[in-house]
């Protein structure tokens, strides 16, 4: 199992490209499901989730061609409608291919998904909404069993916002029979980003980037080019990187603004950050100051940048708070953050942080993919010398995050 081994205490400096999104590459993956035509997809990010969702795609009978960070995908073939457990067991996002196969194929076997331990994210949402559009669906030994011989458009308004849940209704209703009303939907800028790859597919979608999304069902989708909105996750998690550590970098090929409330809070922390069309320059050169906030849906502070900036909390110069209110489960990585010396404490939804002077390196696990890049920062900014474990989390959605992290002078290596 790979381990990451990090000599902190080095400023960071030069550049770095952030990849394409992970949140947004998944889904628009299996809209490759919902045509029978060729869909040419630029910016796929090379991470473990998408390896993974490549692979279950290509065993129902999807076409796919690689060519670096440029995938084409045809769905002629498609002669096996079923996610298996084995499959579906390490990434929750799996859940994606329900809406697309029961809209186009009218049935589907899914296995109930899995993911990381950051909550129970129950798929219920998914759905109620899909049994709304007429579809008869039964869980029987973990699997889902839907059919339909035609969805039917209709009102669907989800007890609470669910980005997953968002995109498989959307996927479902683009085929369906008549008009679709999605109330209370996601508006995170990964669902607006599969909803125009779907309209240059054919569909019919008002409301992109509202919590009221309409759609007049098509008889069929057509084939399509679309290049994938950058990773605003990633974009921050180097951004707090750098603040942590200090240094001067510039990051390239961004979307700065869909990640407004991060840059705020960066800059309420001390960093001076600057920003382009397509890039962003971050730099920091004291330590920063205390900034509290409380995670919620988009617009507001991202769940996904929590422990990054918790991270960083901890070399800050005063106190601060932090409240969790989308997963149940996601200070796991406190535990390990206080064993570099950081000065935590827990109540409940909210995290208390004494800010300490410094960190000091120790042997720490990482236990989900968020958590994992947070001790990656922790590391870069402690003295000493920080060996992460199970960095499998951080490889599902970090592009190579070592070699970029190298490349500005990080003393980070990768150990077999």
């Amino acid at each position: 199992m790979d381990k990451l081994l990090i000599n902190g205490g080095k400023h960071l400096t030069g550049e770095v490209t952030i990849a394409g999104a992970k949140n947004a590459a998944l889904p628009i993956l299996c809209a490759g499901l919902l045509t029978a035509d060729t869909l040419q997809l630029s910016n796929v990010p090379r991470l473990q989730d998408v390896a993974t969702m490549e692979k279950l795609l290509r065993q129902m009978g999807l076409s796919i061609e690689k060519n670096g960070e440029v995938l084409a995908l045809n769905g002629s073939d498609i002669n096996k409608p079923e996610a298996p457990y084995e499959m579906v067991k390490t990434m929750r996002a799996s859940i994606l291919v329900l809406g697309p196969l029961l809209a186009r194929f009218g049935e589907a076997k899914v296995s109930l998904p899995g993911g990381c331990a950051i909550g129970s994210r129950p798929v219920d949402q998914h759905i109620k909404g899909l049994q709304a559009m007429g579809a008869e669906i039964k869980i029987e030994g973990g699997y889902i069993y839907a059919r339909a011989k035609k969805l039917k458009g209709t009102r669907i308004v989800t007890d609470m916002i669910t980005v997953t849940g968002t995109e498989n209704l959307l996927m479902a209703a683009v085929l369906a029979e008549g008009d679709t009303e999605l109330e209370n939907a996601a508006r995170e800028p990964e669902v607006g980003d599969l909803a125009q790859l779907l309209v240059a597919m054919g569909a019919q979608i008002e409301g992109i980037g509202t919590d009221r999304l309409f759609i007049h069902g098509v008889p069929a989708l057509h084939g399509a080019s679309h290049t994938v909105i950058a990773d605003r996750i990633e974009t921050g998690t180097f951004l707090c990187a750098v603040a942590a550590a200090g240094g001067d970098v510039v990051l390239r090929g961004v979307r700065h603004d869909i990640l407004d409330v991060v840059i705020d809070k960066l800059r309420e922390a001390g960093a001076v950050v600057n920003v382009n069309e397509d890039s962003m320059r971050v730099q920091m050169s004291a330590r920063a100051k205390p900034v509290s906030f409380r995670t919620t849906e988009y617009p507001g502070f991202p769940t996904d940048m929590q422990a990054q900036f918790m991270a960083l909390n901890c070399l800050a110069d005063g106190n601060s708070h932090v409240t969790e209110t989308i997963f149940e489960n996601r200070y796991m990585h406190v535990q390990e953050l206080n064993r570099l010396g950081a000065a935590i404490e827990i109540d409940g939804h909210t995290a208390m942080i004494q800010g300490v002077p410094t960190l000091i390196g120790a042997p720490v696990m990482a236990t989900d993919l968020r958590a994992s890049a947070s001790l990656v920062i922790a590391g870069l900014a402690a003295q000493g010398e920080t060996l992460i474990d199970r960095i499998y989390h951080l490889d599902r959605g970090y592009d190579r995050m070592e070699v970029k992290l190298s490349e500005l002078g990080a003393d980070i290596k990768r150990i077999k």
